[in-house]
This record gives C-alpha cells, structure tokens and sequence, in this order.
C-alpha cells in the first residue's frame, strides 16, 4: 500500500485521486478479483487512512462508471470486480501512478 504520509502539502491533493485510483485498482488485482471473481463494494475502503476512505467509494464509483470495475448486485450488497476486457488500460494505470 502507498505511503500517504509523503504527501503532507498541496502536492498531496493534486496526486491523491490519481494514487488512491491506482492504489484500488492495484488491490483487486493483487487479489485476483477479476470478473467473476469480486468483493464487496463496502470493503475497498479497507487498508486507507480513515479520513480517505469515503474518496475510496467516490473513485470505485468513477471506475465503474469508466468500465474499469464491473458491477455485481448481490442480494446481500453491491460486489465489483476487475473488467478483464480493460486489463491492458488498468495495469498502464497502476504503473504510471505508482513506479
């Protein structure tokens, strides 16, 4: 997970939603929830600073409505997962955030 605490200044705020996109898509991808395998939407914020974690649900919102994150509604809550059509596009985003 990344180091928030070095971005202490205006820098943090222009990076932040770049690196938290990153940062989620890089999780899912670490845990293999790629298509049909997905996890619940209230539990992406896990592992983020406290005070980032509604910016989590608001990101996790965008990319699925980019088509990065596919939709699951579950009768026990909404799960998302990975899009393997976009795989291309989601490993180009975790490596121009985060190396």
């Amino acid at each position: 997970m990344h180091n928030w605490s070095k971005y202490n200044d205006g820098e943090f705020m222009k990076k932040s939603k770049t690196i938290i996109k990153a940062e989620l898509l890089k999780k899912l991808r670490r845990r293999g929830n790629w298509g049909n395998s997905h996890t619940a939407f209230d539990d992406l914020p896990r592992g983020f600073p406290k005070d980032l974690r509604g910016s989590v649900k608001e990101i996790a919102d965008e990319l699925a409505k980019e088509g990065l994150l596919l939709d699951k509604p579950t009768g026990y809550g909404r799960h998302v997962s990975l899009n393997p059509q976009r795989k291309a596009e989601i490993d180009r985003i975790i490596e121009e955030a985060l190396d």
